[in-house]
């Protein structure tokens, strides 16, 4: 999936998400060359509903996601 649409699939599931009430959201962009994730950190980095980001445990999903904390 490109980025762009990638991203803008992300904000519908965060704004989704916040009004669900969730404090938390898994955020499954893969390994490969670290284009996605990057993008989609930084994505969440200006997100105004992310208060927080960490990378994932391994048992959480590693390097191939990232959690993200919602207020």
């Amino acid at each position: 999936m490109p980025v762009r649409q990638a991203l803008d699939k992300l904000d519908r599931y965060l704004s989704d998400a916040v009004i669900a009430g969730y404090p938390w959201v898994r955020v499954v962009h893969g390994k490969g060359t670290g284009t996605m994730k990057e993008a989609v950190r930084e994505f969440l980095s200006k997100h105004p509903s992310v208060v927080g980001q960490r990378a994932a445990a391994p048992s959480e999903g590693n390097g191939g996601v990232t959690i993200a904390m919602l207020q």
